[in-house]
């Protein structure tokens, strides 16, 4: 398995237990893209029962952060509501990849088609 698929998927897994909670629309999601990346799914439980120790991995080419950001955006809204703690989550890994503080509402605002934030 590409390593930098790998640390890109333990990012969005991180992404999801980050607001203490994984729905079952959350859990199905990354089954989706653990399948489409060959990850097993005993391996994918394991990750998500530890998402809350995974470290974050920066991308290291502009186009990988924007895929990854991307990324974490739609999973974060996937069971549709963007809590605080992904919020901050989501800019806080934004500001580290490089992208304003603008750049970063853009991209929430495009993907979440003005979604309440609890």
């Amino acid at each position: 398995m590409d390593l930098i698929k790998l640390e890109h998927f333990r990012n969005l897994v991180s992404l999801v237990g980050v607001d203490g909670k994984i729905d079952e629309v959350e859990r199905v999601a990354l089954s989706k893209i653990a399948y489409e990346l060959d990850i097993p799914l005993d391996r994918l439980s394991v990750m998500l029962d530890h998402s809350n120790e995974y470290v974050y991995f920066i991308p290291q080419n502009q186009q990988d952060k924007e895929k990854q950001l991307e990324d974490m955006v739609k999973l974060a809204l996937v069971d549709g509501e963007l809590s605080k703690a992904e919020l901050q989550l989501i800019k806080m890994v934004g500001g580290k990849l490089g992208f304003s503080d603008e750049e970063l509402d853009s991209i929430v605002a495009l993907h979440s088609n003005n979604m309440n934030v609890k």
